[in-house]
């Protein structure tokens, strides 16, 4: 019974389903045998084998793939050559197949270093464009943190400000409220001392009466 991972992916893994997968096309077999056996191999499910060859690896072995179909048509129809020509032997047949099977490691081997290749200028070309990010999104942060800084300093002084401009407010209104203090008591005073002027005054005469005085 196959184990069911649960790890990511290796390259490593995609190699395999990649080669193994290409061989099932190329002997004119069907992928989901191709996904049992690497399942088998790599102890991971059939299913699981066939989504990851559909969602990531298909599509770095486009080429590959057409080249494997070419030769399964190629193989199929040196197979119906062989049968429609009757001097051809069953040992001479088998003699072409072999042929065919032992010249297609070389290019089983030279796919699988392109392969290689390929995956890792992908790979490179990734990381790089991962790490333009990676500073892009780290000199965003630092001037984020540079903008966050700057507004501090604001705050604490438009904070000074205004707590001056209240003292000096304060100091003001007292002042304010003082001078008026004072200017209502010398209204007072004015008041009090032109009623004392508006008054008649009155003085007695030599027979003891009462004459006002102008």
């Amino acid at each position: 019974m196959t184990a069911i991972r649960q790890d990511a992916w290796t390259p490593d893994d995609d190699l395999m389903l990649a080669e193994v997968t290409l061989r099932h096309i190329r002997e004119g077999s069907t992928q989901l045998s191709a996904f049992e056996e690497v399942g088998e191999r790599i102890g991971r499910t059939s299913a699981a084998c066939g989504f990851r060859w559909n969602s990531f690896v298909r599509k770095q072995y486009e080429e590959a793939i057409q080249i494997a179909k070419q030769q399964r048509h190629k193989r199929n129809y040196m197979k119906k050559q062989a049968a429609s020509l009757p001097q051809v032997s069953s040992v001479s047949v088998y003699e072409t197949e072999e042929r065919t099977v032992k010249s297609e490691p070389s290019f089983e081997e030279s796919l699988s270093i392109d392969a290689v290749i390929r995956f890792l200028r992908e790979w490179k070309t990734t990381y790089q464009e991962l790490s333009r990010q990676v500073r892009s999104y780290e000199k965003g942060i630092r001037e984020k943190e540079e903008e966050l800084q700057r507004l501090r300093q604001e705050n604490e002084r438009l904070t000074k400000e205004v707590n001056s401009v209240q003292s000096d407010y304060h100091a003001v209104n007292d002042d304010y409220k003082t001078l008026i203090q004072i200017m209502d008591r010398a209204r007072r005073l004015t008041i009090l001392n032109t009623e004392e002027e508006n008054k008649p005054k009155f003085k007695m005469d030599a027979n003891g009466n009462l004459e006002r005085i102008e």
